[in-house]
């Protein structure tokens, strides 16, 4: 009979439990933290640019709220995961659109850049998982990168113009939720072999 310490779902939370503690410790190193941020916010630029979300103004101050914003909030705009936008905000330069998709990207950036956050911990003091190279930092950023890009998959083809068929497309409203599983993934893979006490 096994332990519960030995059973899947007791090493399961172990590796939660030392992600969360290595999280935290990124946190207290300010460059670790300058990734994650910096990381995040050019994501979510890249993000929302791509989306068409973020884009030149024309000048000037404007905040426009479409009315019933509450109900369009979560209404799809061109599929699932692909929300219509409640709010134009103009900024001198720039023309800002707000809606859902800015949760959601919201949320896949700040997971990238703990993804990153966490590799370059690890890359920077490979003592702490007891790893002897530094390479093996660098290795485990890969998934993430990876796992990451897959959120803008249709927005690439359509800002690069090739012609998908409907089946290739339909495919793409299947990769938001993979990426989010991959970049948790990967972040309980490289955070479960940080041990934060050596930090």
């Amino acid at each position: 009979m096994s332990t519960p310490n030995n059973s899947p779902l007791g090493r399961l939370g172990a590796a939660v439990s030392r992600t969360i503690a290595a999280t935290a410790a990124v946190f207290r190193h300010p460059d670790a933290t300058l990734v994650v941020v910096g990381t995040a916010v050019g994501y979510l630029l890249i993000y929302l640019y791509a989306l068409g979300h973020l884009a030149p103004g024309i000048g000037g101050f404007d905040i426009i709220v479409v009315s019933g914003a509450l109900e369009k909030f979560f209404q799809p705009e061109l599929g699932p995961f692909s929300f219509t936008p409640v709010a134009r905000v103009s900024v001198g330069p720039v023309t800002y659109l707000f809606s859902l998709n800015t949760v959601l990207g919201l949320g896949i950036a700040s997971l990238v850049g703990l993804n990153l956050g966490l590799t370059y911990l690890v890359w920077r003091q490979p003592a702490a998982c007891g790893i002897g190279s530094s390479s093996s930092g660098f290795l485990a950023s890969i998934p993430a990168v990876l796992s990451g890009t897959a959120c803008c998959g249709p927005v690439v083809l359509i800002v690069l113009g090739i012609q998908a068929s409907g089946i290739i497309v339909t495919a793409f409203q299947f990769l938001l939720p993979i990426a989010v599983v991959l970049l948790l993934g990967s972040l309980v893979l490289v955070g479960r072999q940080i041990n934060p006490a050596r930090l």
